[in-house]
């Protein structure tokens, strides 16, 4: 349910996407993504993050602290509403810096890049027992692909992979009124196969501060939220669960229209051309 830079397999996977007007950055999307991993390599691997933003820093990464159930929450104030989803393609493209940050945040050693071809180089800043293996037409994949988006690769080892807290992220979009989560599958290491169907096993979240009154599901969070988290974090939600069927590989959008308009069927998996 994501791509990952050795062999792998990923289940239970819960992705949210918030659309909020942040008192000092302004209009920002927030993401949450979290699964469970299993790694089929012999030694660490990482899940790869292909994300519609402007340049992040690790500032932009949210600690979920002891709210380690934060997305299980949102899930369960929308379970069950499952729906298909047809596919769709778009794509935009621009050049970016080719700046690496290197940072550790909760098990994961994440380098943060604008150019995926500037990874290979930062790899060497992370731990060896962290330190995956890379295939290089994997990096060539997202620098032809997604050259406009910030990527994420979110190292780990053996012992971590099951320690993992949601991955919390807020940063200011590409498209500030499309809300869009990276969902590309693959787990062998090279690059994915966009031609693909490919299994699903996913909540799809979503939120807007803008949504009228009644709108969605209360999420009831826990008592002890910090306050710097909270800020990021949805009164009410809505979702999908889709994981009865195969679909086109690629990630899930939806517009922000729609999603104030609760037409949750105008989801749609998008892929790069």
């Amino acid at each position: 349910m994501c791509i990952s830079m050795a062999p792998a397999t990923f289940s239970g996977t819960t992705v949210y996407a918030g659309r909020r007007h942040h008192p000092e950055h302004g209009v920002i999307h927030v993401l949450g993504y979290q699964n469970t991993p299993v790694n089929l390599a012999t030694g660490p691997n990482a899940m790869l993050l292909h994300l519609p933003a402007l340049p992040m820093t690790r500032k932009n990464f949210l600690s979920a602290g002891r709210a380690d159930d934060i997305l299980k929450r949102m899930v369960d104030a929308v379970r069950p509403i499952p729906v298909s989803a047809p596919p769709t393609m778009e794509w935009m493209g621009a050049s970016r810096s080719p700046r690496v940050e290197v940072f550790d945040h909760d098990v994961f050693t994440v380098l943060l890049a604008r150019d995926a071809t500037a990874i290979p180089d930062a790899l060497q800043q992370v731990a060896p027992h962290k330190r995956p293996r890379l295939d290089p037409r994997l990096l060539e994949f997202y620098a032809d692909r997604y050259p406009c988006h910030t990527i994420a690769v979110c190292c780990f080892d053996n012992a971590d992979a099951q320690r993992a807290k949601p991955l919390l992220m807020w940063y200011e979009p590409l498209e500030p009124d499309q809300l869009t989560l990276p969902a590309l599958d693959c787990h062998t290491g090279g690059p994915p196969d966009l031609d693909a169907e490919v299994p699903v096993d996913h909540w799809v979240l979503f939120s807007s501060d803008e949504a009228p009154e009644g709108w969605g599901e209360p999420v009831d969070y826990p008592a002890d939220v910090r306050h710097e988290l909270r800020e990021f974090l949805p009164d009410t939600v809505m979702g999908a669960y889709y994981g009865q069927d195969a679909l086109p590989n690629g990630d899930f959008t939806l517009a922000h229209d729609d999603l104030l308009a609760a037409d949750l069927d105008r989801i749609r998996r998008l892929r790069p051309e």
